[in-house]
């Protein structure tokens, strides 16, 4: 879902897919983090999790 949001309204975004590249596992758990989508915005996590609310800031900026 977070893909599709980002996608629909032109958010220019790079993937990390946990699943193809494992490595990013222990990244995010170092951050802190147990779930995903982790949305991040020069390295610092700004988003977790499918969050339209939070998503649409960044239409904003």
């Amino acid at each position: 879902m977070t893909k599709k949001f980002l996608t629909e309204h032109q958010i220019s975004f790079e993937e990390h897919n946990v699943n193809q590249e494992p490595k990013y596992i222990d990244y995010l758990k170092e951050k802190g983090f147990r779930s995903v989508p982790v949305i991040e915005k020069n390295s610092n996590p700004i988003i977790n999790g499918f969050r339209p609310d939070l998503l649409k800031n960044l239409l904003a900026q």
